[in-house]
């Protein structure tokens, strides 16, 4: 049987669209060119009325999501800054409790701006939510009865999407190969997140 030279390992990328009442969440799978969806669901905190409690279902998901499927990198969206400051401070919590959770298992992280993320999917930053949703369930080739009500789920998705655009765009798309054993190598090696940032300070973006 002959056997290809060239390997592409999987390359995990978990997306996370923040809210405190619901909070979407998809899961990428790239090899090489190839880029398929792993999972995508919500974290549905509606009947939860204690902010604090939300926040900790928030954190034990995500980390149970981080458990189950080892993502590589994190893509998250940044909270978006309007005239309501309550709104954009319980975004920002959860946003937060989110990233403690990548800090916590060691995972890159990056964030994007909505308008970034609609306009790398769409073309335009001023898309709806529905046609974010619409473009992701094409680009993934995803099937009706996959697709979910919640519109947070496929912005999750997006988010994901732009984080895998992002780095083919900035040549990442020649080293896809090695990113998840790299990834693994630190997991095991850094004591800390300051350990894991000093040694991967080039998949640190602010």
């Amino acid at each position: 049987m002959k056997v290809s030279k060239t390997t592409l390992t999987e390359r995990i990328i978990l997306g996370v669209d923040p809210g405190t009442n619901v909070l979407g969440y998809g899961l990428l799978s790239v090899r090489g060119r190839e880029v398929k969806m792993l999972a995508m669901g919500v974290i549905d905190m509606r009947r939860v009325s204690d902010v604090y409690l939300k926040l900790g279902r928030i954190y034990e998901r995500i980390m149970g999501i981080i458990d189950a499927f080892h993502p590589d990198e994190l893509a998250i969206e940044a909270p978006f800054f309007g005239k309501n400051v309550q709104s954009m401070l319980k975004l920002g919590r959860a946003q937060g409790v989110v990233i403690a959770a990548a800090i916590a298992r060691q995972i890159p992280i990056c964030e994007y701006a909505p308008m970034q993320i609609k306009q790398a999917i769409t073309g335009t930053g001023a898309a709806s939510k529905e046609q974010v949703a619409a473009l992701m369930q094409r680009l993934l080739a995803i099937a009706d009865d996959q697709m979910l009500p919640f519109l947070d789920a496929t912005d999750a998705l997006a988010a994901a999407y732009c984080h895998h655009l992002s780095t083919m765009q900035r040549g990442v798309k020649g080293t896809l190969h090695t990113a998840t054993a790299t990834a693994a190598r630190s997991r095991k090696s850094s004591a800390s997140w300051a350990d894991f940032a000093k040694n991967n300070a080039e998949r640190i973006r602010r």
